[in-house]
């Protein structure tokens, strides 16, 4: 897995987090099409929510700075990386086990240390300080899964922050935290840059 990460993908720094540098992907559309899966090559690219988050934890570590924090649907790792570097306990869950594969590289070409947990964690009880989503509502289905597993970790104490650029799917009644211009592919979202808000619950 590693070896078809490293061989289809060049670390380069992510653009609203140069610090950072993630094994990213030059042809997402072609490279899709390689891996034959229904679902787009997350842990290839620097999403927009993921930026959006990963800069936030990265200017207010105080989030995470020695507390346990699972990175959800992690894709690349990205938001997994700066919650590491900004002091965090991460743990960073994808099912895709090419993720995985990404999320390893990306810690180490970060040099942090990041926890992967690979596998489903939608229909079990959240147990973390702080619970970060990068861009998970971009579909219905995902939407209707992951919103209840983000209510329950909240109402249950933990800090969750979702970042989301503008995706039909987000809950409209969640409480705005931050807000950054993203540079984003054209190709892929039809635009240079996104609005990208971080979100929290609203408290109940």
């Amino acid at each position: 897995m590693e070896e078809f990460v490293r061989a289809t993908t060049t670390p380069r720094p992510v653009p609203l987090t140069p610090d950072i540098v993630l094994h990213t992907a030059d042809d997402m559309i072609g490279l899709w099409e390689r891996t034959g899966t229904p679902e787009p090559p997350f842990w290839a690219f620097p999403w927009a929510g993921g930026q959006a988050l990963a800069r936030h934890v990265l200017d207010h570590p105080e989030l995470v700075t020695g507390r346990r924090v699972l990175d959800l649907a992690s894709g690349s790792g990205l938001v997994a990386v700066a919650a590491a570097r900004a002091g965090g306990l991460v743990t960073a869950n994808d099912v895709d086990p090419l993720a995985s594969a990404a999320i390893t590289l990306n810690a180490h070409a970060n040099d942090v240390t990041v926890t992967i947990a690979t596998g489903d964690l939608l229909d079990t009880t959240p147990d973390t300080d702080v619970l970060l989503a990068g861009d998970v509502f971009y579909d219905r289905d995902m939407a209707a899964r992951v919103e209840p597993f983000l209510l329950a970790a909240h109402r249950n104490g933990t800090l969750v922050l979702v970042g989301d650029p503008q995706r039909s799917f987000m809950p409209r009644d969640w409480t705005r935290v931050d807000a950054y211009k993203v540079p984003v592919p054209h190709d892929l979202e039809g635009v240079d840059t996104k609005t990208t808000t971080v979100w929290r619950p609203t408290a109940t």
